[in-house]
């Protein structure tokens, strides 16, 4: 899963401006991001017709509150610029509860 950084734009609406995104947000000292972490490949290869990436929240501030990232792990989903989904808790996520997630926005 690339970084926001590794898109090299400086703002994160053009790196998402077409085709289908699912946005992480994360952070180093996040005991419920470091339980969700080991699946993340799992997921990505899952749902591999959307392009992941992994926004560091303590690095990429503006993106959150852009998108009222309050609670970590979260995840948005974005297609063609706009917004189709999220789950944005403070809570811990399991595998199959982010799978759930998915499935209930590409299946609406």
């Amino acid at each position: 899963m690339k970084e926001i950084e590794d898109y090299n734009v400086k703002d994160w609406h053009e790196a998402v401006k077409e085709g289908k995104y699912v946005l992480f947000f994360h952070a180093d000292w996040c005991p419920d991001c470091k339980f969700i972490e080991p699946k993340m490949p799992e997921l990505e290869q899952e749902y591999s017709d959307f392009t992941w990436i992994s926004f560091n929240r303590d690095n990429n501030m503006e993106a959150a509150q852009d998108l009222s990232i309050m609670g970590i792990p979260s995840f948005v989903v974005i297609e063609n610029g706009k917004e189709i989904g999220r789950l944005v808790n403070k809570d811990r996520k399991t595998k199959e509860e982010v799978e759930t997630f998915i499935n209930s926005v590409i299946n609406k």
